[in-house]
């Protein structure tokens, strides 16, 4: 199983060109199997999850072409089972996308329960009570979601609590449905007005994306027919510029989109980074100097995302000062505190805070990857190690960072992978 070495102490410096979002690309993927032709998608990320989800589409007939430019192009007409297997949705809860689009266009779907990381229940209640009022039958057996359908209706729908995925399927199954769906308290972030977008460009008719109520009229069908270009990720683009901050150096993105990340350079400019932005690049430039502490809170979009507490936590270990990190979101999300400990970091948790006190410097150790933005975290705590730190278990890195290493060594780090 590979292993990623790396010998920290270097200040970063360079431009990192950011792929295309995976939190977008797979919800996308997905609602192409509401179209009765043909669909392109472009900016793609070669990730697992991608790979996974594309072999999921593959196992129940939907036939997937993918170009040297990276575009996957998908044909739902060949689909012949709507059927989600436990060996595929075991490693990705996003596999529960397939469930509103396969019983919205084919009246039946009968998808494994989902996997993904061990970062909290995630429960899958809210797709259920939504698909249920809007007419499907729905029993949970043997591990699956069996649910069956006609036509399904409009209906107005409250969730719970915020939730990406939730609104995500929803969406999907309402573009197909009879008359008009409301959508209340629905998540806001940049991939779900993604995928609305994405819909919008196959023929649905969706108002309200990007705020909590969503407003979608139902329609006879979907076309395919069109390209669609997956939003930039937003969680890469974080990443690589804390390892900026963290590392004192000088690093630029590009191909990104500054406005889904006020809420991350708000944090890197109070932890001492001068951040300047254009129209598709932001850069952070610590001019040689310590980062302070920053105090960090999740929250749904556009507060503070949880996918990246992980990199602040990273950063306070080395900062000055004192910081707490607040974990709103997931229940389970602090693993890495423990593994960062191994490395010198001085943390106390307590419930769904750490408290992070800064020290001078970490000394390297090998650690372990628990879940996907852990492993980043680690990998930026590496990049600021005294030594060489091996972290294991990467597989977790590769579900969401495109070619980590390199874009790292292209901006002077020293990273390699090992087997």
């Amino acid at each position: 199983m590979d292993k990623l070495q790396i010998t920290g102490g270097i200040p970063l410096e360079g431009e990192v060109r950011i792929s295309g979002s995976k939190n977008a690309a797979l919800p996308i993927l997905c609602g192409a199997m509401l179209a009765s032709e043909p669909v392109t998608i472009a900016n793609v990320p070669h990730l697992k999850d991608v790979t996974t989800t594309i072999e999921l589409l593959g196992r129940m007939g939907v036939s997937v072409t993918i170009d040297e430019k990276r575009r996957v192009e998908v044909d739902a007409g060949s689909l012949t089972e709507c059927y989600a297997p436990y060996d595929l949705v075991k490693t990705m809860r996003a596999s529960i996308l397939v469930l509103g689009p396969l019983l919205a266009r084919f009246g039946k779907a009968d998808v494994s329960l989902p996997g993904g990381c061990a970062i909290g229940a995630r429960p899958v209640n809210i797709h259920v009570a939504g698909l249920t009022a809007m007419g499907a039958d729905i029993h949970i057996e043997g591990g699956y979601i069996r649910a069956r359908a006609g036509r399904l209706k409009g209906a107005r729908l409250v969730l719970d609590v915020v939730t990406v995925t939730g609104t995500e399927n929803l969406m999907m199954a309402a573009t197909l449905a009879d008359g008009e769906t409301i959508i209340e308290n629905a998540a806001r972030e940049p991939e779900v007005v993604d995928l609305a977008e994405f819909l919008i460009a196959m023929g649905a008719k969706i108002e309200g994306h990007g705020t909590d109520k969503i407003v979608i009229q139902g329609v006879k069908a979907l076309h395919g027919g069109c390209t669609y270009e997956v939003l930039p990720d937003r969680i890469e683009s974080g990443t690589y510029l804390v390892a900026g901050a963290i590392t004192r150096g000088h690093v630029r993105i590009r191909n990104t989109r500054p406005d889904h990340l006020d809420a991350v350079t708000q944090k890197l400019r109070e932890a001492g980074a001068t951040v300047t932005a254009g129209d598709n690049w932001i850069e952070v430039d610590m001019r040689g100097r310590r980062p302070k502490s920053v105090d960090v809170r999740t929250a749904p979009y556009p507060a503070f995302p949880t996918d990246m507490q992980a990199q602040f936590a990273a950063l306070n270990t080395v900062a000055d000062g004192v910081g707490t990190i607040i974990e709103t979101i997931f229940e389970n999300r602090f693993m890495h505190m423990l593994e960062m400990r191994r490395l010198g970091a001085e943390i106390r948790l307590e419930g769904n805070t750490a408290i992070i006190r800064g020290v001078e410097r970490l000394a390297a150790a090998p650690v372990m990857a628990t879940d996907l933005r852990a492993s980043a975290s680690l990998v930026l705590a590496g990049l600021v190690a005294e030594g060489r730190t091996e972290i294991e278990r990467i597989y977790h890195i590769d579900r969401g960072y495109e070619t980590i290493e390199e874009k790292f060594a292209g901006i002077g780090a020293q990273i390699r992978r090992v087997p």
